[in-house]
């Protein structure tokens, strides 16, 4: 039962709009008919009350019927619920089949797209013939009053206007939001093919290079060349993963081991020493991946940058943070001033992210990469 209850809301919005507007509608019909609200509707110009007959059903269908299409048709609407209070007030039944209008009008204010001026243009005239028609037939009715009411009935279309803008500034929000978030997706992307595609391949060409001077020893050309296979395969795995984010089964935490990758990195001719302190909590979000980046992108830049030189990777995990520092001897240069340093600024963007802090520069003796990065962050 409380299963189903929860469900009404969501049955009722995929109803059709007729279907939703109908209840307002035929309330205000049964409402006219009640004998304790008879002469209790609007009273327009103090035309004498008129007895409820025949009549009286067709005037009250034409106020309260078109309700129904008032947000399929609301030009439509709008006019024959006019039409009929109109015969209503000139008629004198004063039903409460009358409040239809102001519905009719905010409605209007709302739904109507096309010939908006005409369409107030229009409703404005017909008013001051409405107004004349009462005066004529006896109305003790002042201008004032009938200035009063039609201010009245220009309030309800505003507040329908007023809808229809807030309505079209959220729609614009949210597609505004809707860019930014793909803007971000695609940055993200982005940066997971740049820290891919640079790491693996730059290894390849490293040992590739390497292979042109050791056709004299079968050997360990043997040797790079299978590491080059080697790093081929990783790559394609971890473009794998990466196009495996795209899937909503997919863990977005997963990560690749620290130690291939300095492995692989060893086999490129990159003399790398690795240490380790602490061990990786659970429930680190998104920390241990940009540490895993962080190191990967480093490790990159030393072997574009400074190949042959002694680099040092140390990785430290706390209880709230992991601490990563990657440091190469004697490197000169950094792909933030030889390259485009896109790989470097995508780090500091992710560490920021998650309220870290991250720093890359000459420092001594050397390049050396550091980034504290708040562990517990599933952003």
């Amino acid at each position: 039962m409380i299963s189903l209850l929860r469900r009404v809301p969501e049955l009722w919005r995929r109803l059709d709009v007729m279907v939703q507007d109908a209840p307002i509608a035929l309330l205000l019909v049964i409402a006219s008919f009640v004998p304790a609200l008879h002469n209790k509707g609007t009273h327009l110009g103090d035309v004498p009350t008129h007895v409820m007959d025949s009549l009286a059903l067709v005037v009250i269908a034409i106020e309260c019927l078109p309700l129904l299409v008032r947000r399929r048709w609301p030009l439509v609407s709008i006019g024959l619920v006019s039409i009929g209070f109109a015969a209503d007030q000139l008629i004198g039944y004063h039903t409460v089949a009358g409040t239809a209008l102001p519905i009719a009008l905010v409605s209007a204010g709302l739904h109507v797209t096309r010939f908006r001026r005409t369409a107030v243009i229009t409703l404005s005239a017909a008013y001051a013939m409405l107004a004349v028609a009462l005066d004529r037939s006896g109305s003790d009715e002042n201008a004032a009053g009938f200035i009063t009411f039609y201010l009245a009935l220009a309030a309800a279309w505003a507040i329908g206007a007023w809808l229809r803008l807030s309505r079209a500034a959220e729609a614009e929000r949210r597609k505004h939001v809707a860019e930014a978030t793909r803007i971000a997706e695609r940055t993200s992307i982005a940066r997971e093919l740049h820290d891919v595609v640079t790491h693996h391949v730059t290894a390849m060409v490293v040992q590739a290079e390497a292979a042109r001077y050791l056709t004299a020893a079968p050997e360990r050309l043997d040797q790079t060349l299978q590491t080059i296979t080697d790093t081929g395969r990783r790559s394609l795995t971890d473009l794998r993963h990466l196009l495996d984010l795209l899937n909503p089964d997919h863990n977005p935490e997963s990560v690749g081991d620290l130690r291939s990758l300095v492995e692989q990195t060893r086999q490129a001719g990159q003399p790398v020493e690795f240490a380790e302190e602490g061990e990786a909590v659970r429930d680190t979000g998104s920390a241990e991946v940009v540490a895993y980046r962080v190191v990967q992108e480093a490790l990159t830049n030393a072997l574009k940058y400074a190949h042959g030189s002694p680099t040092n990777v140390y990785v430290r995990y706390g209880e709230r943070e992991i601490t990563v520092e990657v440091g190469t001897t004697g490197a000169k240069r950094s792909a933030a001033a030889s390259g485009s340093g896109r790989g470097l600024a995508g780090l500091r963007d992710r560490v920021d992210v998650l309220g870290g802090e991250f720093s890359a520069g000459q420092r001594e003796g050397g390049f050396v990469v550091r980034a504290r990065i708040p562990a517990g962050n599933p952003s």
